[in-house]
């Protein structure tokens, strides 16, 4: 496991690590939008290690009309609202609506990785890591070089080669770290 501080950046999935993934289904408001246990603490661990936490999350039920990009912005904000008031930070979130599958910004395809250094151009991908709870988000990573963490919060099987390390939550991953 490399030694991680502030010079690298933290990419995380949303559903399913960040917050409880409702399966078959999207987060439609707010109100539908619950953290994972112990997501909030983890994300104020994180905050002491890494330079950048930056979300990346496909969001296509906006793509299919079923929420509002309204909606879906109020649901980030009020996200990072709590994640900063229990310590934590989130420096950028990056959704991708496309309703289209092979959209160039759908993971695992790589354009919310790009638009990220663009915003931030001290990002190196291959000092960023990636936690994810899907194929795609470790597809995502893999691509970018980046160090992959694997939250096993669903039942989608893990193509070998692809996560570096597995966890039970983001929480048990950020647990880890505080020992580094």
């Amino acid at each position: 496991m490399p030694k991680f501080d502030k010079s690298w950046t933290l990419f995380l999935d949303r559903d399913g690590v960040i917050n409880v993934e409702k399966k078959g289904g999207y987060i439609l408001s707010w109100e539908e939008f619950q953290f994972e246990e112990g997501a909030l603490e983890a994300l104020a661990i994180l905050n002491g290690v890494f330079g950048h936490i930056i979300v990346v999350t496909n969001q296509r039920g906006v793509g299919r009309g079923l929420m509002s990009m309204e909606a879906l912005r109020d649901i980030h904000h009020r996200m990072r609202l709590l994640i900063q008031a229990n310590g934590g930070r989130i420096d950028a979130i990056y959704a991708c609506t496309d309703a289209d599958l092979n959209s160039p910004c759908r993971k695992p395809a790589i354009g919310m990785a790009l638009e990220a250094k663009k915003d931030f151009p001290a990002i190196q991908f291959e000092r960023s890591v990636m936690v994810g709870n899907s194929v795609s988000d470790m597809e995502f990573g893999r691509k970018l070089g980046m160090y992959n963490i694997w939250i096993v919060s669903n039942q989608e099987s893990m193509s070998s080669g692809l996560a570096d390390e597995s966890w039970k939550s983001l929480y048990e991953w950020a647990l880890s770290l505080r020992w580094m």
